[in-house]
């Protein structure tokens, strides 16, 4: 019988389940090697068919509803904004922002005196709204400051965080081994409003390197953006001005843009004179979203495929990769951390140009676009490593990708780009030198991963005009297709 290598990096590894299992419990197989950029939209939760979730939208609201009243009533003192109003992240979902590892920030005072902020504005009609037929939470990211798309989501899995509890747990006693599973007690799982306290809870949850995991119903997850979205409402502008029943108010828009914006404005003046007309007559907000509850089934399926594509790009064609590299004893690389970090790029590098895993970074034929998705599957070659594979902090100058470390003496920083990337010169000749200064690195060492021969020529061109032709920290990566050989089997 063929050996078949294995390495554990999603749920179903991890707790030994089939990956059928997962999949037909309704659940996203999440990584447990690094967060994935998906992220929970409270729209699908308004529109659902399911009575369940419907109900979850409904209880998000009246808590909503619950902090606006008390807002109105008296002065909230930072004691009551702590309790109330922050939540720290629930990184065992194993979703959101993070770059490495699943730790993101939370949702801190910050974000509970900009939500406070907006309920005494946005929200000030908030349950009594005339136009759309019911009230989102969205609306809070729409125009206020302190409250993006990331807060939202993390907002909403918190006021669900009971129901994800409940749904792990149901599916861990009947899938998953009791020695794969521990009792836990989590704090914040339900709002008592005649104590007017959080209640923690006991929830026996697969157990994973000692914290607990939480499993997330694929149907209300999307990527790239929630539904109702402020780039979206801002882009819409003049279509949404068009469309208003009241012709007053749309000539007293147009002279309220006219007055702020001469012929020659600019993309980005036009763009806040909108935000300002927004914030003056709110009532645009409400259509905008009176026409997205409108077309709310397209956002059922557009999340939904959405999230088959991200089960292709981080799923379907990671596990052969994982299994290549596990077999070519890609993960016992040694050395130091610049050695090892070259080693383990010069690995992949083949891997991509010679054994066909070129394929990951082509969904449906086209190529991956954005960096961060690549950059998360970069996260896959340093699975299993001694050394500590960490984000950089962003001090103001630009993150860099990813930092190697084994103690102080010997850090060595990887930037990953796309040759396609408009700022690629500019990152070249001054993003690594900059933060190889500020962060005590040893080394830099830059990773161009290009998908055709114009990008190729375009990276040849910029070397040679920054002198870097030769430079051996410099590392090019051809993902092409076309050049590829036909009977790869990667």
């Amino acid at each position: 019988m063929k050996w078949k290598p294995e390495v554990d990096i999603y749920f179903s590894d991890f707790f030994q389940v089939p990956k059928r299992l997962v999949e037909r419990y309704g659940a996203f197989d999440i990584s447990l090697v690094n967060d994935l950029p998906l992220f929970i939209d409270p729209f699908l939760l308004f529109n659902s068919r399911k009575r369940k979730y419907r109900h979850l939208h409904a209880d998000i609201i009246r808590y909503l509803r619950f902090l606006r009243d008390e807002s109105t009533a008296g002065r909230v003192d930072d004691g009551l904004l702590r309790a109330r109003y922050t939540f720290k992240e629930i990184h065992q979902n194993w979703l959101g922002f993070a770059r490495t590892g699943n730790r993101g920030s939370g949702l801190g005072m910050e974000f509970a005196r900009a939500l406070h902020s907006n309920l005494n504005s946005i929200f000030s009609s908030f349950g009594a709204e005339e136009i759309t037929t019911g009230s989102h939470l969205e609306k809070l990211c729409l125009i206020g400051s302190g409250v993006g798309r990331d807060h939202v989501s993390d907002f909403t899995t918190n006021l669900i965080k009971g129901f994800l509890l409940d749904y792990t747990q149901a599916f861990a006693f009947k899938h998953i081994a009791p020695r794969h599973r521990k009792r836990f007690a989590v704090e914040k799982v339900s709002f008592n409003y005649e104590t007017e306290t959080w209640a923690a809870g006991l929830f026996d949850l697969p157990a994973f390197r000692g914290e607990y995991v939480v499993l997330t119903p694929r149907d209300i997850l999307t990527k790239d953006e929630i539904w109702i979205n402020k780039p979206e409402l801002v882009s819409r502008f003049d279509e949404i001005v068009a469309g208003l029943p009241n012709e007053s108010l749309r000539a007293e828009l147009d002279s309220y843009l006219r007055k702020r914006l001469t012929k020659k404005a600019k993309q980005k003046e036009i763009n806040q004179a909108r935000l300002e007309a927004l914030r003056a007559y709110p009532e645009l907000i409400e259509h905008y979203i009176k026409d997205k509850e409108d077309d709310g089934d397209r956002a059922t399926s557009v999340s939904a495929q959405r999230i088959h594509q991200s089960e292709l790009l981080y799923i379907e064609q990671v596990r052969p990769v994982a299994a290549l590299l596990q077999t070519l004893g890609f993960y016992k690389t040694p050395g130091t951390t610049h050695e090892e970090a070259h080693k383990r790029i010069s690995f992949l590098k083949d891997c991509i140009e010679n054994k066909g895993c070129h394929k990951i970074f082509y969904v449906g034929g086209e190529p991956v676009g954005r960096e961060e998705d690549v950059h998360i599957l970069f996260r896959l070659i340093w699975y299993g490593t001694s050394s500590d594979v960490s984000r950089e902090v962003n001090d103001g100058r630009g993150p860099v990708d990813y930092r190697i470390s084994r103690g102080a003496q010997d850090k060595t920083l990887v930037e990953f780009k796309l040759a396609s990337n408009s700022q690629l010169k500019r990152n070249l000749e001054h993003q690594g030198a900059t933060y190889q200064r500020a962060s005590g690195a040893g080394w830099c060492i830059k990773v161009i991963l290009y998908r055709s021969k114009e990008e190729f020529a375009k990276v040849r061109n910029v070397l040679k005009d920054l002198k870097l032709s030769n430079d051996p920290d410099i590392v090019l990566i051809d993902a092409r297709r076309d050049n590829k050989p036909s009977g790869s089997k990667a």
